[in-house]
């Protein structure tokens, strides 16, 4: 019988100032790979770093050749990141997207490889619990989840996280879409193909600080909204309908006060509830047609997804 080829991974980690965690994520990531039958490989991308994180990458791939480093010009955010990552390992049989701060534990991957044995596409992972979490966080990942499960295309559950495998099928489609402004997951989830979940617990942060803040996490629900869902505009046309609505009916309420109960509104009056209901029309209009407007120009302009500076270890 001829010998079975072996099957091959790439772990690709988006790191973001994470240099005091790397050592810690590398020995586990590598002690729980050596115990699975494969071929496999460690791409660290460095999102524009402030810290010492590039050198660690550069460390850590001089003593391990199965490392592989890359470095962005600059801070393109965690889904460019992830997307070079990605896109550079198109040539195995499948990729392993993991957090860099060791809240998606790599002890997981085991089971992550048998369900893909199984025959599923995209195995991804959804987080029962956090340790860290603060209320508002929670609140807001719920609110986002269910909006954009509800009003978009995209079926994500509560919690879903980048932490999954992608099947070659799944990364060799992902090369065929030309998004300028992207939600990682999202993507993965339109595509549609076999699909599965695995819950689990994240831990706390032993090192660093949170690379999400509160900004960068409104700006990617922004972008999700209007790549995935055309609810603002729809929400614009509601708004608007509501606020002739309500202008009628205070209209309507001035009028009846002047003809029947002698209330002498003047002239003014009625101009200034009715030119104050239209300039909030047209601003809310003007609002969300220019978010749609911006992606349009994003991407025709062209520009590349991200920049790579350099790279660390024995790229083949």
């Amino acid at each position: 019988m001829p010998d079975t080829v072996q099957k091959s991974i790439a772990i690709v980690v988006p790191v973001y100032n994470e240099s005091q965690g790397l050592d810690a994520l590398h020995q586990r990531l590598r002690a729980v790979m050596e115990t699975l039958p494969y071929d496999w490989r460690i791409v660290l991308v460095d999102d524009g770093s402030a810290d010492a994180s590039w050198e660690k990458i550069k460390e850590i791939a001089s003593r391990d050749e199965r490392v592989k480093g890359l470095m962005l010009s600059r801070n393109f955010g965690k889904e460019m990141a992830l997307t070079a990552g990605v896109e550079l390992c198109a040539d195995v049989d499948a990729v392993i997207c993991i957090d860099a701060d060791l809240q998606h534990p790599p002890e997981l991957i085991p089971t992550l490889t048998a369900r893909w044995e199984e025959g599923y596409e995209i195995v991804a992972t959804v987080r029962e619990a956090v340790a860290d979490y603060s209320p508002l966080k929670k609140f807001g990942s719920k609110a986002f989840y269910w909006v954009m499960t509800r009003y978009s295309d995209l079926d994500i559950p509560p919690s879903s996280t980048d932490f999954r495998l992608l099947d070659r099928k799944v990364v060799h489609t992902l090369l065929e879409f030309t998004e300028r402004t992207r939600m990682f997951r999202g993507l993965i989830d339109w595509m549609g193909f076999r699909k599965t979940y695995i819950p689990f617990v994240a831990p706390a942060r032993d090192t660093g600080q949170v690379g999400y803040s509160f900004k960068k996490l409104f700006n990617l629900a922004v972008n999700s909204f209007t790549s995935f869902s055309l609810l603002p505009l729809r929400f614009t046309g509601y708004l608007g309908l509501t606020i002739i609505a309500l202008s009628l009916l205070v209209l309507g309420f001035m009028l009846t006060g002047n003809v029947l109960w002698g209330a002498n509104y003047t002239p003014m009056a009625f101009f200034t509830v009715f030119n104050t209901f239209l300039i909030g029309i047209v601003l809310c209009g003007l609002g969300m047609v220019s978010l749609y407007i911006g992606h349009i120009h994003t991407e025709v302009v062209q520009r590349p997804l991200y920049i790579i500076r350099e790279r660390a270890g024995r790229w083949e």
